[in-house]
């Protein structure tokens, strides 16, 4: 243990220490809600270092983290060398730049599948759907009740719910409606009998 805190408390190791310390305590902030984890987003892209495709308090976390377990481990080593002077403080700048280096490979590493819990585009909105047509479900539809089924620009399918304000024969199970508006509170579509003939996107 005295080891331990010996290690961490010297150079270079106690750079890391000191980092992760400020990392641990942000973490602790936002777990209690006093900050936002990508308050940082705007101020910095690591991007350009491989470090991209997750919010920058992540990769700054991870990277401080690795730095930290590398330096460590290099400087329980070097502690228990018998070099002294200049020996010695070549070999503590050695384990500096060597765990520097291992941050950034290990930290470039474990971001991968990292990367696909933080998708760089927005994920599909409900909103995506107005404009589109889709295919009647239920028997009716009216101001209380339906359903139809769309498909999204990923192929993807979703049953949704759909109302119109005056009942229309077209509107009944198979027929083809166009999505012409959303609404939130009710959390439903307006639908409206849709001819593909009227469609300019379809030519003759």
């Amino acid at each position: 243990m005295d080891e331990f805190i010996d290690t961490i408390s010297r150079f270079p190791t106690v750079v890391f220490t000191a980092a992760l310390a400020v990392v641990l305590v942000f973490w602790v902030l936002v777990l209690i809600g006093v900050t936002d984890a990508d308050g940082f987003e705007a101020d910095a892209d690591l991007g350009g270092l491989g470090l991209g495709g997750v919010p920058v308090t992540v990769a700054v976390s991870v990277y401080v983290t690795t730095g930290w377990l590398a330096s460590l481990t290099g400087g329980v080593l070097v502690g228990r060398t018998d070099t002294t002077g200049v020996a010695h403080a070549a070999l503590v700048l050695l384990v500096l730049a060597a765990a520097l280096l291992a941050a950034w490979g290990l930290t470039r590493l474990l971001l991968r599948p990292l990367r696909t819990l933080f998708p760089d585009e927005p994920g599909p909105s409900r909103l995506d759907f107005v404009g589109s047509t889709c295919t009647i479900r239920t028997g009716r539809v009216d101001g209380r009740f339906g359903q139809a089924e769309v498909v999204a620009e990923d192929g993807s399918t979703a049953i949704v719910q759909v109302r119109t304000s005056d009942p229309d024969p077209a509107l009944s199970s198979g027929r083809t409606g166009l999505l012409y508006a959303y609404d939130v509170a009710g959390e439903f579509f307006w639908v409206a009998p849709f001819d593909a003939a009227l469609d300019p996107r379809i030519r003759p």
